[in-house]
């Protein structure tokens, strides 16, 4: 037994936390990037890694100059990164263990994703769609990661308290939106990039070092 109360909720990420498709849409980035003459470097992770297609298009369109429209860059960035997931779809070492102790313990959860629905599908279609009571899309919310939006959105449709949730993040985008939605998050880095710390933050190396007993105490925290 949990030696703590089980949080609320548990909200996962997708990509880069769930699944290793994260590097995917890093080399779809690049792709594009090498073709519009700005080779990637670490100074463009904060506009690749986390963010939503859009933000990426657009970041792409102002430092390469191209004439290219954000609209097609964003499309062509969709459709290199659907293909990738299409072809290469592997589940996080430890991800879909924590999932099914969560499931034995009744502890309700949800996928909370900056990438757009088709690609969600594509993923819920490899790992089992029957995980997660809510699942959020990219398309799902006025706003996407790093605003609160999606996570304020995945409590309210579980008719529960954000504070009381633990979500699941890899990157300081997602960070963000968790602790500005007021999670408490179990940060588990996919790449070098630094993440931000905060009193409600907690870093882990593997899912595979994750239980409901450290989830639970992620939300027992003193001022929740």
């Amino acid at each position: 037994m949990p030696e703590t109360p089980p949080p609320a909720a548990v909200l996962f990420d997708m990509d880069g936390t769930l699944v290793d498709t994260e590097h995917l849409w890093w080399e779809a980035a690049a792709e594009l990037a090498d073709e519009l003459r700005h080779p990637l470097t670490e100074a463009d992770a904060p506009e690749v890694l986390g963010r939503a297609i859009e933000h990426t298009a657009a970041h792409l369109h102002r430092v390469s100059g191209t004439t290219l429209s954000e609209a097609e860059l964003a499309d062509r960035l969709g459709d290199s990164f659907a293909d990738k997931v299409a072809a290469e779809t592997v589940p996080r070492p430890g991800a879909l263990a924590l999932l099914a102790e969560l499931r034995d313990a009744r502890v309700p959860t949800a996928l909370v994703s900056a990438s757009p629905r088709r690609v969600v599908d594509m993923v819920l279609g490899t790992i089992g769609r029957d995980w997660f009571e809510v699942t959020l899309a990219a398309e799902d919310t006025p706003r996407t990661k790093p605003a609160p939006d999606p996570y304020l959105a995945a409590a309210a449709r579980l008719g529960l308290d954000p504070a009381a949730c633990v979500a699941v993040e890899d990157t300081p985008t997602g960070v963000a939106s968790a602790a500005a939605a007021g999670c408490a998050v179990l940060a588990v880095p996919s790449t070098g990039t630094a993440i931000p710390n905060g009193s409600r933050i907690t870093l882990l190396d593997s899912l595979e070092h994750a239980d409901l007993d450290l989830l639970g105490r992620l939300t027992a925290a003193p001022g929740v």
